[in-house]
């Protein structure tokens, strides 16, 4: 056999070793995907936070109402003090160039100045936010915790009398309107109804005059009924989206041959079904974080609870324009965040997603 006839074996003894593309090819095809797949989320992302950026601008406008009046507490005045108000705030400037403004000044992180309160915006949401979660985040922990458990064990125990409780309970509690349990809830437990007396606060978030852990026992006890109501209203949407993906994994064949290797039932739910199960659960709990942020406007009101979401329902009713634009791009942005983060997370749970 002659160099000639076999240049590729002379190429491959005497020339340099080089990896073909058959060793990193499909490593380096999975990486570009990702990426690729990352760039796109990461835009959506920036697309829909530009898009609330122009919806909370114009779509408060169309809420009656005049806030220089309000400003004013119903006084007569002159029309040069109310044109003097309008200057101040801006609201003598055509829309165009309302907008134009608002949108350089909250690619910067300002979102203008409160008019009831006559400070800037985000000082007012730094102000109302811990509160916020406080509450909403004690209550998320209790109701995604609870939701999962009871989720898995109605799914494993399917049909049974466990099952159709649980379900029946969950899907009964999140039809009912927050606003309307968190008043039921007030009227027995804090008002008082028969034999059982008023146990709890009717609103707000503290007493006032306490310090150290007597305040601490305060809050506590005024976060009682709040956070029964969210976790009453919200646990059954995390038990059913447990429930029903991990019905779908029940009849796989990795599970069958799990049990045939002698593995418990518990191992077998814990171990195999229940972490292949929880991508949709995944979505709910970062759906339901993003929400976090934003509070649960109606709960916060009936309880008067200091959170963004009592702020909210109180510019709303001015209307306090700039406030209220800040609040909506906030529990939007807060929301598209949590998502876009999910989104990122799943090809680590299932490495299908992102090819």
């Amino acid at each position: 056999m002659t160099a000639e006839a076999t240049p590729s074996l002379v190429e491959a003894t005497d020339g340099p070793a080089q990896a073909g593309p058959s060793v990193r090819g499909p490593r380096a095809r999975t990486t570009t995907a990702y990426l690729r797949y990352v760039a796109g989320k990461l835009g959506g992302a920036a697309v829909s936070l530009l898009a609330v950026l122009v919806t909370s601008f114009f779509l408060f406008r169309l809420i009656p109402g005049d806030p220089v009046k309000y400003m004013t507490g119903g006084r007569q005045v002159s029309a040069g003090q109310l044109a003097h108000y309008r200057k101040e705030f801006g609201l003598d400037l055509p829309l165009w160039r309302q907008f134009t403004d608002y949108c350089d000044k909250a690619l910067t992180g300002d979102l203008g100045t409160s008019y009831q309160f006559r400070a800037p915006v985000m000082d007012k949401i730094s102000e109302a936010l811990p509160n916020t979660l406080l509450l909403t985040g004690t209550a998320f922990v209790l109701y995604t915790a609870l939701g999962i458990f009871l989720g898995t064990r109605s799914a494993w125990r399917g049909g049974g009398t466990s099952d159709r409780l649980n379900t029946g309970l969950a899907l009964t509690l999140y039809s009912i309107p927050s606003f309307w349990l968190g008043l039921l809830l007030i009227i027995v437990f804090s008002v008082g109804m028969g034999p059982i007396p008023g146990l709890f606060p009717t609103g707000g978030m503290e007493s006032g005059g306490k310090e150290g852990f007597a305040y601490v026992l305060d809050v506590a006890h005024h976060l009682i009924l709040p956070v029964v109501t969210l976790v009453a209203v919200e646990y059954g949407q995390t038990l059913l989206v447990t429930r029903s993906a991990l019905l779908d994994e029940m009849g796989s064949d990795y599970l069958t041959t799990a049990r045939a290797k002698g593995l418990r039932d518990d191992l077998v739910r814990r171990r195999h079904a229940v972490p292949n199960a929880l991508l949709p659960t995944v979505t709910l709990i970062f759906i339901n974080l993003g929400r976090t942020v934003a509070g649960v406007i109606l709960v916060e009101t009936v309880f008067s609870w200091p959170g963004l979401g009592g702020l909210f329902y109180q510019a709303l009713s001015v209307p306090d324009l700039p406030l209220v634009q800040g609040l909506f791009f906030v529990f939007a942005s807060a929301v598209i965040v949590m998502n876009t983060l999910a989104d990122l997370i799943y090809p680590l749970l299932d490495p299908r997603v992102g090819r």
